[in-house]
């Protein structure tokens, strides 16, 4: 149950939030250090 869930939620992530994969991670805005985490959190525990 929870594997399936973050692989949804991360497939919606993929569709709806930026793409930060090419930016200088120092260079960030607070925000999107915060969707960067969120997105890895996700990532990790859909492939858990």
């Amino acid at each position: 149950m929870k594997k399936s869930f973050f692989r949804l939620l991360n497939t919606v992530n993929k569709k709806v939030l930026p793409k930060l994969s090419g930016k200088d991670p120092n260079k960030l805005t607070k925000l999107e250090k915060g969707i960067l985490a969120y997105r890895y959190f996700v990532l990790v525990n859909s492939l858990e």
